[in-house]
């Protein structure tokens, strides 16, 4: 009979990729903003090309911040510190159009009562998890998540392939049995920015040298890089084999890269930002914009219900989507998908309408519930919003315009898995 097994890719980039440096500047921005005042409303946007930052956005808040300094510190960290990188942190030119927010936005969010508060804008999010991994999200994009996670390490910790630069992009293609279950890792593709480290002499053609440090980057992509991951993750090792395929730096030499070798713009990596494109997507970025934009909270709020759904057994699989009318606090729908994964005796429509019950989903509710409202944003501006692991730490910030701050927050505090049993409870699953 035949196979009907198939296969589903997804990628990732790092965080030295263009239109990530953007999303980690536009975050940062909110996190300051926020750190100072946490009822700061924020929708802020930024551009990076060759030696040169554009932020704009609308603001309302009564902290002052040096957008340059924030900006400066962001593009420093990820490792843009050097001028032939064309784009570093210390020499870049910033141009900052930063406003006050509209103040016709502002009276349709703003209630007497907060919890009335309305959304910040009209739209639908969606939410989605798998049990296929640990950390219920698809293993393509968490295993292409985890390659530049461990790439970035390795780069910064500078004793091993000490060629490489910030700009990166992987991609994992997995195949599927016909349970929709993953069986094994098809296909891996890495591009990796590096330093132009062989030069030409007069033995070698440019096209021979070029060829030459393409072939070092593959041995150490498939002997440095990939043991390190999977060694890291049992999960992924069960899946891997010896007949998958890898490409690395497949179009040659990759020395121009960032800024400097393609423009970046806050919120335009959103399916990796999400689930790799399973699921869907509502269309709407994340990065520079504070809780009260349900494009934002909305999605955190519906991959909550979907992750701890999923995780207390009423689906193998499951899709949330919510919509919202600008400046009304009740969303307008809740819709549930299980994909025919359902482990319930109950339809979809049911399993939403018991879902919205137990989850309030107005946005000022998401706010207190997913605690928002504090300064948690950068952390998640690369390397995916979701899947990742709920930790409390302490930041810092400094302003010259108020005293300096340590802050202790709780970050993916909508990866938590904290409504298992009020699910349980609900659609009567033994645990």
């Amino acid at each position: 009979m035949k196979s009907t097994n198939y296969l589903f890719t997804s990628e990732s980039v790092s965080e030295g990729h263009p239109d990530k440096v953007a999303d980690q500047i536009s975050d940062a921005i909110l996190d300051a903003f926020l750190a100072f005042d946490p009822n700061s409303k924020v929708a802020c946007e930024t551009l990076v090309t060759t030696g040169q930052v554009v932020i704009a956005g609308e603001v309302k808040s009564n902290a002052y911040i040096d957008v340059q300094d924030v900006t400066r510190g962001v593009i420093n960290k990820i490792g843009y510190t050097k001028s032939e990188y064309k784009f570093d942190g210390d020499a870049c030119g910033i141009l900052s159009a930063i406003h006050e927010q509209s103040d016709d936005i502002n009276r349709g969010v703003e209630r007497e009562d907060p919890m009335e508060q309305g959304a910040g804008d009209q739209g639908m999010m969606f939410g989605y998890a798998t049990n296929e991994t640990d950390n219920f999200m698809p293993v393509s994009l968490d295993f292409a998540h985890q390659l530049l996670i461990e790439l970035a390490e390795i780069r910064k910790e500078g004793k091993e392939m000490t060629y490489l630069r910030p700009d990166a992009k992987s991609q994992v293609t997995v195949e599927y049995n016909e349970q929709g279950m993953p069986e094994r890792i098809h296909t891996i593709v890495v591009s990796t920015q590096h330093d132009e480290f062989i030069l030409k002499d007069d033995a070698k053609s440019q096209a021979e040298v070029d060829a030459e440090m393409v072939s070092q980057i593959k041995r150490d992509v498939h002997n440095i890089l990939i043991p390190r991951v999977v060694n890291k993750n049992p999960m992924i090792a069960k899946l891997m084999d010896d007949t998958y395929i890898l490409h690395v730096n497949p179009t040659g030499k990759f020395v121009i890269g960032g800024p400097h070798g393609d423009t970046g713009l806050t919120g335009r990596k959103i399916i990796v930002d999400t689930y790799g494109g399973k699921g869907a997507h509502g269309g709407g970025a994340f990065s520079g914009k504070d809780p009260s934009k349900v494009d934002r909270s909305g999605a955190y709020a519906a991959r909550h219900i979907a992750k701890n759904a999923v995780a207390a057994g009423v689906a193998d699989e499951m899709l949330v989507q919510v919509s919202y009318a600008i400046g009304v606090a009740k969303p307008i729908n809740l819709y549930v998908n299980t994909y025919g994964k359902s482990k319930v005796p109950f339809s979809d429509e049911e399993i939403a309408e018991k879902l919205g019950k137990l989850f309030d989903l107005r946005p000022k509710a998401i706010e207190e519930r997913l605690k928002l409202r504090n300064p948690i944003y950068s952390e998640s501006a690369s390397y995916g919003h979701m899947g990742r692991m709920p930790q409390t730490i302490k930041k810092n910030f400094t302003s010259r315009y108020s005293a300096p701050m340590e802050i202790e927050v709780e970050l993916f505090t909508w990866e938590k898995l904290d409504y298992i049993d009020p699910i349980r409870n609900a659609f009567a699953i033994n645990s």
